[in-house]
């Protein structure tokens, strides 16, 4: 392609509003141009991007065996009516009426539209396992869109459906789309990490992993072992319980009520009793779908709510208001406590390992001290209710911690079992002519997302930095001054010969300044480039690499059999 010709405006600065680099970079290097809020035009580099990231997707999906199909975008709403998701997605699910007053929604996802489609398609166990993708647009009313392609209303994503006879076809599936996930990420040079993670509201019944792009901006965070392959979304990761040795009275004290007074928070106690955090049990009532429930963790820790509301199987969640707790306890906020409650207990783990611990009394003004849970408390559950923290022991391993770092999910596989297959009919007669319900599974990788996560982790302050499979063009060609004849001629020549051997290259046959060629040239990001100038009538050119810097002159022909050589080394392995 030639420079000239082609739809390109850099920018010389990002638009304000631009918040992350990925963002500003493909604004600036003219590889997107945003319409509204959270929907974006590609232009022709961006989508030359776009296709290559597609295509190692679809390579793949085909490896691991699935089979490629296309679904409408326009869904009925009775559909998610059906499966019980039209309410749980929320104001996330774009809804629209046609002229005859039927309802419809843009899919965010087609777990009810594949499930319809493999009802009407698949009877018998003879046509199962198989596994079915799409590559399609997908729309979520996005509450507040930001970062980019990161978080748009509208997006490019790849989701497969895996259908089973059985729990054993189920987990041969999901171990085919893992580790196609893991060739797809490897393949686009991302520096990832796949962690367990909670299903949200796509639902299931087995196990989940997301696969997260590393990265500082990344809206998710991650603790990950610093030893062993252990991982998890925060939202759902696990630590070993630690019992902290107190520094209050004798376990045999009995409970003692003292006064407190307008002492609420765990601050206040640590310095009103000369405590630690760890040796206070913290109480917070939650309503949980409308019904009280009082969390305890210790004073040192954090609830993690997703664990909670999945322990109770609990549609809604939410810390429960000033008058509801007044009216669950007895007491106002701060005096919660677990001794002597009509409500549910949910007890974490490390609490039921305390020993004289302290507690709020359920009155105004008073707490307990030498309070020992296994002693004292009768109606509880234990669980594992707290958040991870940095540098606690990894739940799998012996001598492993837990460091947290931020993610970008690029990739989510889930085990679905029948949530989807019961509720939607879809069933299969076995050998023996007796009926089940279809298993299934579902894996979705952000295709669109897939550009600014590897734009995040590789960029420099000069611009992006594509890998090779990714990048637009896989060479930068450059002649210093088009006007003189003997660059143009050493140009033209390379130019044609490059793509004769299938090399994707971009000359930039402008007439513009040398510095703005190269400005350009660093911040659209081109993996490789070649520099024609006054060594031109020696044959010679300047090769560079835009990731490592390396510059170096060299003849025409060592720049080209480089090139090839790259090129080669970029091929998958079969």
């Amino acid at each position: 392609m030639r420079q000239s010709r082609l739809l390109l405006n850099t920018l010389r600065e990002a638009p304000a509003d631009a918040e992350v680099i990925s963002h500003r970079l493909m604004l600036r290097a003219g590889y997107i141009r945003q319409l509204a809020a959270g929907i974006y035009t590609y232009l022709p580099l961006g989508r030359r991007v776009l296709r290559k990231a597609e295509q190692i997707v679809r390579e793949e999906m085909d490896r691991a065996g699935a089979l490629e199909m296309l679904m409408p975008v326009l869904q009925p709403a009775e559909l998610w009516k059906e499966s019980g998701r039209y309410s749980v997605y929320g104001p996330e699910l774009m809804r629209l009426n046609d002229r005859h007053d039927r309802e419809f929604a843009l899919g965010p996802t087609h777990e009810e539209v594949i499930t319809s489609v493999v009802k009407g398609e698949i009877n018998s166990y003879r046509k199962l396992p198989v596994t079915l993708y799409q590559i399609q647009t997908k729309f979520r009313d996005e509450r507040r869109p930001r970062f980019g392609l990161l978080r748009g209303r509208e997006f490019l994503m790849k989701d497969a459906y895996s259908f089973d006879t059985d729990w054993e076809g189920l987990d041969e599936s999901y171990r085919k789309m893992y580790q196609a996930y893991n060739r797809i990420l490897t393949r686009c040079e991302i520096n990832f990490r796949a962690v367990e993670a909670d299903a949200g509201a796509i639902g299931g019944e087995g196990g989940t992993h997301e696969f997260m792009a590393l990265a500082d901006i990344g809206e998710d965070t991650i603790a990950a072992c610093t030893l062993c392959e252990y991982a998890a979304n925060l939202e759902q990761a696990e630590s070993k319980a630690v019992r902290m040795e107190s520094t209050e009275r004798s376990p045999e004290e009995k409970p003692v009520k003292f006064h407190t007074p307008d002492i609420r928070t765990i601050s206040q106690l640590v310095q009103f009793l000369g405590v630690r955090p760890s040796d206070i049990m913290k109480t917070i009532v939650y309503a949980a779908d409308k019904t009280a429930v009082a969390v305890v963790v210790r004073g040192d820790r954090e609830v993690n709510e997703i664990k909670v509301q999945n322990f109770l199987r609990a549609q809604d969640l939410s810390i429960a208001d000033a008058a509801a707790v007044e009216k669950a306890v007895g007491a106002p906020v701060g005096f919660a406590g677990p001794f002597g409650l009509n409500i549910p207990v949910l007890l974490d783990e490390e609490v039921l390992g305390m020993a004289n611990g302290i507690a709020g009394a359920n009155e105004a003004d008073y707490h307990y001290r030498n309070l020992n849970p296994s002693r004292d408390l009768t109606n509880y559950e234990i669980g594992d209710f707290r958040q991870a923290a940095e540098g606690d022991g990894c739940p799998r391993c012996a001598e492993g911690v837990l460091k947290l770092s931020r993610g970008i999910e690029v990739g989510h596989v889930f085990k679905l079992g029948t949530k989807y297959s019961d509720k939607l009919g879809a069933s299969f007669l076995d050998a023996a002519g007796k009926s089940g319900s279809i298993i299934m599974g579902c894996y979705g990788i952000g295709v669109s997302r897939i550009l600014s996560a590897v734009i995040e982790q590789n960029h420099d302050a000069n611009g992006i930095i594509w890998p090779f499979a990714l990048a637009p063009y896989q060479v930068h060609l450059i002649p210093v001054s088009v006007k003189d004849d003997a660059q143009m001629r050493m140009a033209n020549d390379m130019y044609r010969h490059l793509q004769e051997k299938g090399i994707e290259v971009l000359m930039d046959d402008r007439d513009e300044r040398p510095g703005v060629k190269f400005k350009d040239s660093d911040l659209i990001g081109i993996p490789l480039r070649v520099v024609i100038g006054k060594d031109a009538v020696q044959g010679r050119v300047e090769f560079a690499e835009r990731k490592s810097g390396l510059k170096e002159i060299i003849t025409v022909e060592a720049a080209c059999e480089r090139i090839f050589k790259r090129a080669r080394l970029a091929k998958p392995a079969d």
